[in-house]
């Protein structure tokens, strides 16, 4: 099968886009490098630089490489941002996706993975989180997603395209060749383990008075491998119909525990101070990823902490520029 990744040169894209050709599929990316690396595209994936905001670029795109089915990473994803800057992400995240969807029902291309948000449920009735819960998006970039995710509905209702929205949670860890390298890095491990390299002083925790058992905010952080199995999985049971799936390891983490995990795996004292709370962060976020793991047999590989840090620390010692670029 050949499918389209956009945003694979992007932390998770470059990663499914790796797992993806060592399942014997062929691969092509489409990327703006505004976010991505050029590095960390696969060498046997197809590389083409484009920007879903360009119409003309996506159909030429999908004329030429003729996918059958696209794998869509790319969006602007930082919810501080989308609160300071809505119509950015209502706009371009809403418009690239359309532009998107529309070239793929008039090229005939039918099977579509969206990279969807545990954004979602900024007010979630239950914990775990499953796929029943209420949709409250936190942020203009939830509801981007939210939005995306109805628009999907009508293209499946309307021409029969297959889709899977895959909701995913904290997802971190590394490959072996590939890992996390944002400019600016605002994801809690990566800041844990660049304190460790000596790159930042100390990490900020945002609250400890929290009604958690150590007082700081409970997260489900899920490995980047595993989010790439579920998507592979997903792609492949899209000819039985569409599907929404919450991912998640299904157990939390606190703050605490994140650095106090991070200390262990890097021999660093990892210096920490507790600063104000964020607004609109909530006390726990878990999801129940119960539905992928009865429907298609998904298993996370990595659910200890300590195994998920220790692969990006594996991975940031071997790159410690990031990408380089």
């Amino acid at each position: 099968m050949k499918i389209l990744v956009t945003g694979g040169a992007g932390y998770i894209g470059s990663i499914v886009t790796e797992q993806l050709i060592a399942a014997g599929e062929e691969v092509v990316v489409f990327d703006n490098l505004s976010q991505g690396h050029r590095a960390a595209v696969h060498p046997k994936a197809t590389f083409v630089q484009g920007d879903l905001q360009d119409r003309p670029a996506i159909d030429a795109l999908l004329e030429t490489h003729k996918p059958d089915a696209v794998m869509h990473f790319a969006s602007k994803t930082l919810v501080g941002e989308s609160m300071q800057e809505p119509f950015l992400y209502l706009g371009e995240n809403v418009i690239c996706g359309l532009n998107l969807l529309q070239s793929m029902v008039e090229h005939g291309v039918k099977r579509f993975i969206l990279s969807s948000t545990a954004n979602l449920f900024d007010d979630p009735e239950r914990m775990p989180i499953d796929e029943n819960e209420r949709i409250v998006p936190g942020s203009p970039y939830g509801e981007s997603k939210h939005i995306l995710e109805r628009f999907l509905h009508w293209m499946d209702r309307i021409y029969g395209m297959r889709y899977a929205a895959l909701r995913y949670f904290n997802a971190c860890g590394a490959s072996e060749e590939r890992g996390e390298d944002h400019h600016p890095e605002l994801h809690l491990i990566p800041i844990v383990l660049q304190v460790a390299q000596g790159k930042r002083e100390k990490v900020t925790i945002f609250g400890d008075d929290y009604p958690t058992p150590d007082g700081t905010c409970v997260r489900d952080y899920i490995h980047v491998l595993d989010l790439a199995q579920a998507h592979i999985l997903a792609l492949r049971a899209l000819d039985k119909g569409s599907r929404r799936y919450n991912l998640g390891n299904g157990q939390g983490f606190s703050v605490k525990q994140v650095i106090e995990t991070a200390r262990e795996v890097t021999g660093h004292p990892i210096p920490a101070e507790v600063g104000p709370r964020r607004p609109g962060d909530p006390d726990v976020l878990v999801a129940s990823s119960e539905t992928i793991r009865r429907e298609l047999g998904w298993q996370p590989r990595y659910t200890d902490l300590k195994d998920i840090i220790a692969s990006a620390w594996k991975w940031h010692l071997a790159h410690p520029d990031g990408y380089g670029e």
